[in-house]
């Protein structure tokens, strides 16, 4: 415990007795060594051995209001609330901050509440996403399970059909554009003016799909500030934390605006292969349509949030000085630039892969995706998921020979040519991984492209019969329920005339890759 000086009485915005007490060790029970504190402009952390404190500032904002005591109190509570779902192993509860009738602060005393503080279980800062992304440490089951623990987040949040997608996203526009441009010495006039309306001319283009999506219930009262650095990493799993909780409206989102926080800061890190992987397996796990057909406006959710990102920097810089506001403009001058390039529109392709099980179709696929198209890159449409995914079962259950026979084979190339369809309207590109072995197959998919306008481009993968059976039989944990039983089976097929482009596959994966780029004239 600490005391207050008996000769004041602090104003109902004066927090810096309540910030002092929590600062000395000597208030905890056990002590800790040290404690640290972290300020952010709506919040103060104080980091307490194994334990974290967090008091709202008593401040107020045109977007937030903690300036009494019931209002934090009522923040408090809301934070635990909408946090407990995702992260139940940081948050634990709310605690008052009391005064006793001689003046003395407590923890959770018997005393008059003169402050209140989200409880929280502390962790190492090094697990955080944004740390282990800067160790360049972030792998491809990282994120896999992070597309799991977002796509259950959405699937668990709270529909709001009430607000409609394109108005919230026209708000969005104005006030990220408004905030730009009080920073008038940092941003170009002219550039800020041409991305205002090329925010306006995309949210044209995709508002009745948006409005389609929240009709749907596709808004939702989602994470709202889901960015690396509230991801953190616990016993191997990935933990949303910190979501946004001053203000539901603002945390009231389309899905897809939700995800493109974290698409956003893994693709400005220069991960866009990982970008382009998380955005996958999250359309794997929700196997909506409607997830497809809202591509149309993942461009502008991209570069909304990176304008974001521009506009809080440029706030910070003017609070800064010397090369901590140097760096804070940097970052602002940085954001919009990619904002900006997130506008420029790429012209949309279909590319299809094809080949005997084990040539590597997918790992291609995988590898060629974040290459093509915008950010972050293509669709991937894998023939082995589709068949999962239409029969109800996880990705390494084995299916039975019943579950392949030519007319479930066809319904699922059926899928995967709608799937596509459905990315091409959008206007984003694909890639259609398949075995594709008969002449009608491959010529069903490319007329996809063409009823749609897009470019088109058909790989077949080769490699001698001998190395199909070592890369399946030694395949592990996969999708692919192909077995050197089924290699042996398809070497007799006849594939008929061959129009896609011949690549060799029978060394390694960056050979592929090469030969592959060649053929599609991709640079690199």
């Amino acid at each position: 415990m600490s005391a207050a000086p008996h000769d004041r009485q602090p104003g109902p915005g004066d927090q810096s007795d309540v910030i002092a007490h929590l600062s000395d060790p000597a208030s905890y029970a056990p002590p800790p060594q040290k404690v640290e504190r972290i300020d952010t402009h709506g919040a103060v952390v104080f980091l307490a051995g194994d334990t974290v404190y967090k008091i709202k500032r008593a401040v107020k904002f045109s977007y937030m209001d903690l300036s009494s005591l019931e209002k934090r109190h009522a923040m408090c509570r809301r934070e635990l609330e909408i946090n407990l779902a995702n992260a139940p192993r940081i948050y634990r509860d709310v605690v008052a901050i009391t005064r006793s009738p001689d003046g003395v602060l407590e923890m959770d005393g018997e005393g008059e509440p003169v402050e209140w503080a989200v409880r929280m279980n502390r962790f190492d800062e090094g697990a955080l996403l944004s740390r282990i992304a800067e160790r360049g440490e972030i792998d491809d089951g990282l994120i896999r399970k992070l597309a799991a623990a977002i796509a259950a987040s959405h699937t668990a949040a709270t529909p709001s059909i009430e607000v409609d997608g394109k108005v919230r996203m026209a708000r969005v526009i104005k006030e990220v554009v408004s905030g730009m441009a009080a920073a008038r010495d940092l941003f170009d006039r002219e550039d800020l003016a041409g991305y205002d309306h090329q925010a306006r001319e995309h949210l044209k283009a995709a508002g009745p799909c948006l409005t389609m999506r929240s009709d749907h219930g596709d808004v939702r009262r989602c994470h709202g500030d889901l960015h690396l650095n509230n991801i953190v990493v616990l016993e191997a799993e990935p933990v949303l934390f910190d979501a946004l909780e001053f203000d539901d409206a603002v945390a009231t989102v389309d899905t897809l605006y939700d995800l493109a926080f974290v698409l956003m800061d893994l693709d400005r890190r220069r991960l866009r292969r990982l970008a382009n992987l998380l955005l996958n397996r999250y359309l794997f796990h929700t196997s909506s349509r409607r997830d497809l057909q809202g591509l149309a406006a993942l461009p502008l959710f991209l570069s909304c949030r990176a304008a974001i990102r521009a506009m809080v920097s440029a706030q910070r810089e003017r609070q800064m000085e010397g090369e901590a506001a140097a760096s804070a403009r940097m970052e602002a001058r940085r954001h919009f630039d990619y904002a900006r390039t997130c506008l420029r529109r790429a012209e949309p392709q279909l590319i299809g892969i094809g080949g005997l099980s084990g040539t590597g179709k997918s790992t291609l696929a995988a590898a060629i995706a974040p290459l093509v198209g915008g950010a972050p890159g293509a669709v991937h449409l894998r023939s082995d998921l589709e068949r999962k995914t239409m029969f109800g079962v996880a990705e390494t259950t084995r299916l039975s020979a019943e579950h392949y026979r030519p007319d479930v084979t066809e319904r699922v190339y059926e899928s995967l040519r709608h799937k596509a369809d459905l990315v091409l309207a959008a206007g984003a590109s694909v890639v259609v991984d398949a075995v594709h072995a008969c002449d009608d197959e491959r010529a069903a998919l490319e007329q996809v492209a063409v009823r749609r306008g897009a470019n088109f481009h058909g790989l077949w993968l080769t490699a001698s019969q001998a190395r199909l059976h070592d890369r399946v039989a030694a395949r592990v944990g996969d999708a692919s329920d192909a077995t050197p039983a089924v290699v042996e089976v398809q070497s007799a097929y006849d594939t008929g005339p061959m129009s896609w482009a011949d690549v060799a596959a029978g060394g390694t994966v960056d050979d592929t890759l090469r030969a592959a780029r060649q053929a599609l004239l991709l640079a690199g």
